[in-house]
């Protein structure tokens, strides 16, 4: 067996099963609702699609919707070159502090009284430092992860982006470092001297689905629905 002196890479040390808690992961609210298991974290971005971008602009705050990826602890954020935030980003700054979340809204939780109404939902919040990708490789693959992300499987089955459409398009990445969830299950939480009141209590669930694709009007007629397609 060869030893890493002689030329295999060494193992690298597994990952702590729980990001690090700071004082920004850590809710002031609900805490006992909060969660740094590294496998929930991953779970709740990729089942998302769209996640939220916070950052300072000219001292007033901004948030904006946008499409984004994961690789590993690397999230992948996608927008113009002429957008603010991914200029902001550039080489030639230490780069813009961000906040990113994914939400999910599972239920609508209905209670007794209107103070007790809620949502079961699932969340992350990832705060740190983002970055502009400049290396044509690494844009490369992170582009093929922000398209694999909204419909695995499809990055290999479209045309890649040429030159000037990669010119034309930014990629900022987050590393996963400060991180929490935070989840809500169950029924609603009615007081006790409302419980014999006369009104529906309960949980109405939601869900997220597809219907069948439906193909654009100028689809050549041999071209069939992709398995991938046919299996979401």
């Amino acid at each position: 067996m060869e030893t890493a002196a002689q030329g295999t890479v060494p193992a690298q040390p597994a990952r702590p099963a729980a990001y690090a808690k700071t004082d920004r992961t850590v809710p002031t609210r609900s805490a006992e609702r909060a969660s740094y298991d590294r496998e929930l974290v991953h779970a709740i971005l990729d089942e998302g699609y769209l996640c939220h971008l916070g950052f300072v602009r000219d001292g007033a705050p901004v948030v904006l919707p946008t499409l984004y990826g994961r690789v590993g602890e690397v999230l992948y954020l996608h927008g113009s070159t002429g957008s603010r935030p991914l200029r902001m980003t550039g080489q030639a700054d230490p780069g813009l502090a961000v906040c990113v979340t994914v939400t999910h809204v599972d239920g609508l939780v209905l209670a007794r009284s209107a103070f007790h109404h809620s949502v079961n939902y699932r969340s992350v919040v990832v705060h740190g430092i983002a970055h502009q990708v400049t290396d044509p490789e690494e844009k490369r693959r992170a582009l093929d992860a922000l398209v694999d992300h909204v419909v695995p499987g499809r990055a290999a089955d479209s045309r890649p982006a040429d030159k000037k459409e990669l010119a034309a398009t930014a990629v900022i990445r987050l590393d996963l470092k400060e991180v929490s969830a935070k989840t809500r299950t169950g029924d609603a939480n009615d007081e006790p001297e409302d419980l014999d009141l006369p009104y529906w209590a309960g949980v109405l669930p939601l869900r997220k689905g597809h219907d069948a694709p439906i193909a654009n009007g100028d689809l050549a007629a041999d071209v069939r629905v992709p398995q991938y397609l046919k299996t979401r």
